[in-house]
């Protein structure tokens, strides 16, 4: 059983509870997925920001404790930086209260934040003043089980009106890579190839 420390009264930092986490982390390990980087979903991510426009763009699961990006393009100067200081940038492991994307999972449908600090629930999360994350679009990536195995998710430095061509996008790309991340189930064959088509 996990705990989850009380967090500070007014940050609002409403991370929803997962029930379903130890029957996600099951059908991960099935899937081979979740443990470690992937190079296709690298070029997935890198396609998806280039479809989007986002400066961040992660394919990510989602354990009994974190979140892990087995996908993830960051640009190359990276806009955001932890603001204490340190400059240190977005890696491959968050918390589980970090972000948005374990919102997307526990809602189990589709999340677009044209500006987070229009969203109490949403503006004292973290990743607001750690990585200067203003705007998110993520999809749930569920599979033919009904597990939700995470999130295809874009995150950008500065408010964005998604919209709904957007938020259409996302939950075709998520739609498109489930059956790409199954087919390793039954011949190995790892998911490949950009998410099409582009928005606008």
């Amino acid at each position: 059983m996990s705990y989850d420390p009380p967090r500070p009264a007014g940050r609002l930092l409403l991370t929803p509870e997962d029930k379903e986490a130890p029957a996600r982390v099951r059908r991960l390990r099935a899937l081979g997925l979740g443990s470690h980087p992937e190079p296709s979903l690298d070029v997935f991510a890198y396609s998806l920001a280039e479809l989007t426009g986002a400066p961040y763009a992660m394919v990510n699961f989602l354990g009994l404790e974190g979140q892990f990006f087995a996908g993830l393009h960051t640009p190359a100067a990276a806009p955001a930086h932890r603001g204490d200081g340190t400059g240190a940038l977005l890696g491959r492991v968050l918390p589980r209260d970090h972000g948005f994307c374990p919102h997307v999972v526990a809602r189990r449908r589709a999340l677009a934040l044209e500006d987070v600090s229009d969203y109490p629930r949403f503006a004292g999360n973290p990743v607001v003043d750690e990585f200067g994350i203003r705007s998110y679009l993520g999809a749930p990536l569920i599979d033919s089980t009904g597990t939700v195995l995470g999130t295809v998710s874009v995150t950008d430095v500065r408010p964005r009106a998604w919209g709904r061509p957007g938020l259409d996008a996302i939950k075709a790309q998520a739609a498109g890579l489930v059956p790409r991340l199954e087919r390793r189930e039954g011949d190995g064959l790892p998911p490949c190839g950009p998410p099409t088509p582009p928005m606008g």
